[in-house]
């Protein structure tokens, strides 16, 4: 039985913490990248070592997301998002005790496991909350705070508390925030009654059926996912590239101090965090493929200005923020309501966790790797090609998308009235 009633009040709550959750996500796995230069001192790592350290999180990351992605699909959205917020926020605290490269990466590739295992879910859970309507928006307004705190305020975070306790004791006092907001989604997130889905091209028999039969073959049936997943790893090495390597080609390059370079590098979270919502929430007016375009083509402008400046703070954060604007939006945009649309009945978080995953394996684990192999051997200062390689072919990739944003489609086929709506929740 359908209703017209749409539980507002939930939606918001709901996203809110999801997004605060995401945000620590970020803030946790992002944080070690401003901390690296006194790492590196004391553990004698290399930047080829810094690279790994950022790859194997992104490579466990990847492989979680299109696992668990599919196990939240069959046994609930709490069952996984509780125990991997958990689980993420004490594996960052134990990033403190780190005595070797060995032992970093280790507890970074576990973070890799619950935060990979909480990333499509918190999606999907937010896709179930959200009216259709606002779909874009919400998704983009959660995945925002992985920017604000994972890429604005963790070097400005870090490089802060630097001045007043050593890098060990950083990692320490983020972990506590993750557990107390652990104990607040256990309160307020609830399972849906059915995973809503936004364009449905199939009578309601044949949905019923493809819910009951579905797998993961079916999802990579839709030419929407696979084509996300190429674009999710061409926008994805934009952002780890820039995310791992960036701190380093500012003090090492540009010969920025400790406390100018966290600044600069915060302009990547800011402008993510605009940009995570605001690309997404345009998409719902101008279509999913035309955003996509625009952001890979803004990015590749953006990142070729930025790698002709010279030790400009204030033009270098200027610039870094509006390519950050472009290539968070991208990661929202692709993963979120691209994603989400292009899902066969039922299997939203698994649409997404194949999605993350592929964008994770390659964008996040093999480009940083890369970057820090073109850094040992060709020079820091010539990471920034990989990026501007990688977001020029995205603007091909995005091509390929069929448009499936509700409001343009029915503004194309000349519809009006209110979007259906069901039952929300248990």
């Amino acid at each position: 039985m359908r209703s017209n009633k749409w539980d507002v009040s939930y939606e918001w709550k709901a996203v809110t913490l999801l997004a605060l959750g995401f945000g620590l996500v970020g803030l946790d796995r992002w944080l070690i990248a401003p901390l690296f230069p006194s790492i590196m001192k004391d553990l004698h790592l290399t930047a080829q070592d810094v690279g790994n350290c950022i790859g194997i999180l992104g490579l466990s990351w990847g492989v979680f997301a299109a696992l668990m992605g599919g196990i939240s699909d069959k046994f609930g959205r709490r069952k996984v998002l509780i125990p991997a917020i958990v689980a993420f926020s004490l594996l960052s605290g134990f990033s403190g005790v780190a005595g070797g490269l060995a032992s970093l990466m280790a507890v970074r590739a576990l973070m890799g496991v619950a935060e990979g295992s909480f990333c499509p879910t918190s999606f999907a859970a937010t896709a179930d909350a959200s009216h259709p309507k606002r779909r874009g928006f919400n998704l983009g307004l959660q995945q925002s705070g992985f920017a604000l705190f994972g890429l604005a305020l963790s070097p400005i975070i870090a490089t802060q508390l630097l001045n007043v306790m050593s890098w060990r004791w950083v990692f320490a006092l983020v972990s506590v925030p993750g557990l107390i907001l652990g104990l607040l989604m256990f309160r307020v997130i609830r399972e849906p009654k059915t995973t809503p889905v936004s364009v449905p091209s199939e009578s309601p028999g044949q949905a019923t059926a493809q819910a009951r039969r579905g797998n993961w073959r079916d999802v990579l049936k839709s030419g929407n996912i696979r084509v996300a997943m190429v674009a999710l790893f061409c926008a994805m090495t934009g952002v780890f590239v820039l995310g791992a390597m960036l701190p380093l080609y500012l003090t090492e390059y540009l010969a920025l101090d400790t406390q100018r370079m966290g600044i600069v590098v915060s302009a990547i979270g800011f402008g993510g965090f605009v940009g995570q919502f605001g690309l997404p929430g345009l998409s719902d007016l101008v279509g999913r493929r035309l955003a996509s375009v625009v952001g890979f083509a803004g990015t590749a402008v953006m990142l070729y200005v930025f790698r002709g400046l010279g030790a400009q703070p204030v033009a270098l954060f200027a610039v870094l923020f509006v390519s950050a604007f472009f290539t968070l939006g991208l990661v929202s945009l692709l993963s979120g309501p691209v994603a989400t649309e292009a899902a066969p009945v039922g299997m939203v978080s698994t649409a997404i966790g194949i999605v993350v995953g592929a964008g994770e394996i390659f964008g996040g684990g093999v480009a940083p790797a890369l970057a820090g192999f073109v850094a040992t051997r060709f020079g820091i200062q010539n990471i920034l090609w990989l990026p501007i390689c990688a977001v020029l072919l995205g603007i091909g990739v995005s091509l390929l998308l069929k448009e499936t944003a509700p409001a343009k489609l029915r503004r194309r086929n000349g519809s009006t009235g209110e979007f259906p709506v069901a039952e929300q929740f248990e």
